[in-house]
């Protein structure tokens, strides 16, 4: 059935059909034309032949004018009688009233009776409307009926219209003549319609034959197959095609490679892009947009692609698309991920043709957050350092002053004086150590000699050395309040390994904990924990101080960050011990976070990966 439909939709069909048709509708158009010439000829032919002479229609009027009408009925019939012609089948005459006055056979309606015929009756009442000549089927047979009207001329050529002459002729064996000649006129149509259907599926080959070729090739062309060459040779219009079709193969291959590897060139610049790409029509729907831009936006190239870049870029109100195409000045758009904010710059392009249409759009997107932050972070420390570094040289200053002035007499306030400038000297030495100690670690300059570590034995060495420090009461020459500190130890009995620098390590720890001791201004205990989950060891330092807002948390490990500045000031440091031991303890692979309630203190936590006891089996775990 498939191959019947295919074939019913083809070219060699569609033109072998037309041919038919062409034929079929000549042949018929022929056919009806030399019938109906014929039919008409011969019509006219019989009616010559079924036309009374002129003496028998003059006797007739003799008779109709006679004024004996039984001699003039007779007279008729007699004539009528003598009348011989094979195409007659009856004959009758009717005077001017309308009264049969004879036929030549006997039919239904008899001599002396009104005749019905109404062609007959318009005839005598001298109607123009009467037909001559008819051609009625009566019994299932064909008749032409002719109507004579008998007229004689009187004076003053005045007409007078005596009666009519009625023919009744059989029809039958002109009919069966047209009709053996139609047949023999079909026979001979249908011979030569079957003899076009032969020559016309042949010429139809021969003419569909190279374009089925050719649309092979095309087909494979289409498919991305450029190896098909057809072989049709000649001079013709479709071996010329067939020839250009080759032609347009080969070029059409070398433009497909070409654009396939600028595509894929394209392609490939476009997905490993780190700033997101966004390519749209001048009515601003998005056409193309790459991976990083799809990160940017959190949206499936799918869903982005034919949406508007206004609303892709929530700019809704802020910007339409017409000022995108009158002004490319690039502008930050800000989004929210995570419950952070990114900061995008988006730089504006448009794609113009030769003309000078604009036909496109091209938004690259360049995420600028961590610039932004390192801009900020750049500008809040040269400031914190300007004034880290101000309010000691002026402390110093002021005093220096004083001692010039004439203080360095008095050796009790010189001495005093002296003392302050030592100690703000000393801090800005502190300051600028710990300073450099971070460029060290900016610049991974800084020395780190990793061993082995014990960290419960590391961990009491620094508790124990501040639970001396603290009885002793010289913790620090601001933690003079003499308050009851007490240092709780929740450590694990099972020996914790790590891989540190003890040296680097310890100051994270002494940090951690001076800072546990400085913000606990009323004094309370301070919960030292070591454990070991999961495979690593996880430190934390508890104080029942001040506690740190919410807000601070994620600051605090900035440099010179305080979350109150006069309250840290009071307390002293350099604002920069959290900021190295974030530094330090990511420097071993761990983490350092905080968590605080405001009012109700502090837990520092250190992460740190464990040595596995496995490892420390082997022979040459010390090597």
């Amino acid at each position: 059935m498939t191959h019947i439909l295919k074939f019913l939709q083809s070219i060699r069909f569609r033109i072998a059909l037309v041919f038919v048709l062409f034929l079929v509708f000549a042949l018929e158009s022929l056919g009806v034309f030399f019938v109906h010439q014929m039919e008409k000829q011969d019509l006219v032919a019989f009616q010559d032949q079924i036309t009374l002479p002129q003496y028998v229609t003059n006797r007739v009027k003799i008779a109709l004018t006679n004024s004996n009408k039984a001699a003039g009925d007779k007279e008729i019939e007699g004539l009528l009688a003598g009348f011989t012609n094979n195409n007659i089948e009856n004959i009758q005459v009717i005077d001017k009233s309308g009264t049969i006055r004879g036929t030549l056979i006997a039919g239904q309606q008899e001599r002396g009776q009104k005749t019905e015929d109404p062609n007959t009756l318009k005839a005598l009442t001298d109607d123009p409307n009467f037909f001559n000549t008819r051609d009625v089927t009566s019994n299932n047979e064909r008749q032409e009926i002719m109507t004579i009207p008998l007229e004689t001329t009187k004076e003053g050529n005045n007409r007078e219209l005596l009666g009519v002459i009625v023919v009744n002729a059989s029809l039958k064996r002109l009919y069966e003549n047209i009709n053996k000649i139609m047949w023999l006129f079909i026979i001979a149509g249908l011979v030569a319609l079957c003899s076009s259907i032969l020559l016309a599926i042949f010429l139809s080959k021969t003419i569909t034959q190279p374009i089925e070729i050719i649309n092979k090739q095309t087909a494979s062309i289409a498919a991305g197959d450029y190896s098909m060459i057809n072989h049709i040779y000649g001079t013709d219009e479709v071996s010329q095609l067939a020839h250009s079709v080759n032609e347009l193969s080969q070029r059409i291959e070398d433009s497909t490679e070409t654009i396939s590897a600028e595509r894929n060139r394209l392609n490939s610049v476009l997905t490993h892009m780190a700033d997101g790409v966004l390519l749209a029509t001048r009515h601003g729907q998005v056409t193309i947009i790459n991976q990083a831009a799809s990160n940017f936006l959190e949206v499936d190239e799918g869903q982005a692609l034919g949406k508007n870049v206004i609303d892709l870029l929530h700019l809704e109100g802020k910007k339409t698309v017409e000022d995108l195409l009158e002004d490319q000045t690039d502008f930050p758009v800000n989004f929210s991920r995570d419950g952070k904010n990114l900061i995008v710059q988006t730089y504006v392009s448009l794609i113009k043709r030769q003309s000078g249409l604009i036909s496109g759009i091209v938004l690259v997107l360049h995420d600028i957050t961590e610039q932004e932050k390192i801009d900020a972070e750049r500008r809040m420390f040269v400031s914190n350092v300007s004034h880290e570094l101000r309010t000691p040289l002026t402390s110093v200053r002021s005093y220096v002053d004083a001692l010039a002035d004439g203080a360095i007499d008095d050796k009790e306030v010189a001495k005093n004086f002296l003392s302050v400038v030592q100690g703000e000297t000393q801090r800005m030495n502190r300051m600028i150590n710990d300073l450099l100690e971070l460029s060290r670690l900016d610049q991974g300059t800084m020395e780190v000699r990793t061993e082995l570590v014990n960290l419960n034995s590391l961990f009491n060495f620094v508790l124990d050395r501040f639970d001396m420090i603290l009885d002793n009461e010289s913790l620090d020459e601001q933690v003079k309040n003499k308050k009851d500190y007490n240092i709780v130890r929740n450590i694990t009995k099972e020996d914790v390994w790590v891989e540190v620098d003890p040296d680097k390590f310890t100051q994270v720890l002494d940090n951690l904990m001076n800072n546990a001791v400085k913000y606990s201004p009323d004094g309370g205990t301070i919960t030292a924990t070591l454990e070991k989950r999961k495979g690593q060891a996880l430190i934390s330092i508890k104080d029942q101080g001040l506690g740190i807002p919410k807000k601070d948390l994620e600051n605090i490990f900035n440099r010179f960050f305080r979350v109150d500045e006069s309250r840290s000031r009071i307390q002293g440091g350099s604002g920069l011990g959290l900021a190295i031991s974030k530094e330090v303890v990511e420097k071993f692979g761990g983490r350092v976070w905080a968590e605080s309630v405001e009012g109700k203190g502090s837990t520092f936590h250190i992460a740190l990966d464990a040595v596995e006891d496995d490892l420390l089996e082997g022979d040459d775990w010390d090597a």
